[in-house]
């Protein structure tokens, strides 16, 4: 696992535009993880891969995430900052690949989801029906006293404590940010998310790297791949000096 260089980040940028989040994690790590077989990092469980990507974001763009967000109580916007490491999840060890749960007389098996289960997903359904899809799809066995089920059949509360099972299992997967208004005091908590996060910075980043490219091809003549290769420092240096 490595830092993805300048031309890479340009070149997965322009790949992972028509794709879907999960295809564009799953594209970051083959790049940053060229060393593991593209099957093995999409078999990887949730939690797995946003480990992954978030060691791949603090060494391409450091250890500091700074974000924006919005009070739900008093809509007053919110800077903060976090870094890498209060947002790693800690485990002795990997995921366990099948859990179990007994709930009143069901009993069922199942797994963590992984890249292939959220990419199978309906990008155009309502995030609930997605949710529902997604547990049903990682039920391996379902029994109802001595009844085999099929998951579709399983009531909503079972989902959701197939879900906070899941998310015990594998914490990295439901990361959970503590945040407080400076301004009405309220305390609430919201959900990181690796991949948009990363993707959005990477979004960001190509539209000022490719108005630097231009810049500079403008100016010397150089092409697209001569001023990716240069240090941000000295790219920053010939800005300067175009400038002056």
């Amino acid at each position: 696992m490595r830092a993805l260089s300048a031309a890479e980040l340009l070149d997965v940028w322009e790949r992972g535009l028509a794709q879907s989040p999960a295809q564009r994690a799953l594209l970051l790590l083959a790049v940053a993880c060229a060393e593991t077989p593209i099957e093995q990092l999409a078999q990887a469980s949730i939690g797995q891969r946003d480990s992954r990507l978030l060691a791949v974001r603090e060494q391409t763009f450091g250890p500091r995430l700074a974000s924006i967000t919005t009070c739900p109580a008093c809509s007053e916007q919110l800077e903060f900052e976090v870094n890498a490491a209060e947002i790693r999840a800690t485990s002795d060890g990997e995921p366990e690949l099948l859990l179990r749960l007994t709930q009143g007389d069901y009993a069922v098996e199942f797994r963590l989801p992984t890249s292939l289960d959220l990419a199978s997903l309906d990008p155009a359904g309502d995030s609930e029906s997605n949710r529902r899809n997604l547990l049903r799809r990682c039920v391996t066995k379902a029994r109802r006293t001595d009844t085999e089920l099929p998951a579709a059949e399983l009531p909503a509360e079972l989902l959701a404590a197939i879900s906070q099972r899941m998310s015990e299992a594998d914490p990295q997967a439901d990361v959970q940010l503590s945040l407080a208004c400076p301004q009405c005091h309220h305390l609430w908590e919201t959900p990181f998310d690796i991949v948009s996060y990363f993707w959005t910075e990477i979004h960001a980043w190509a539209g000022r790297m490719l108005r630097e490219v231009h810049s500079l091809a403008s100016a010397y003549g150089w092409p697209e791949a001569e001023v990716l290769a240069l240090s941000p420092w000295r790219r920053q240096a010939y800005l300067e000096l175009i400038e002056s």
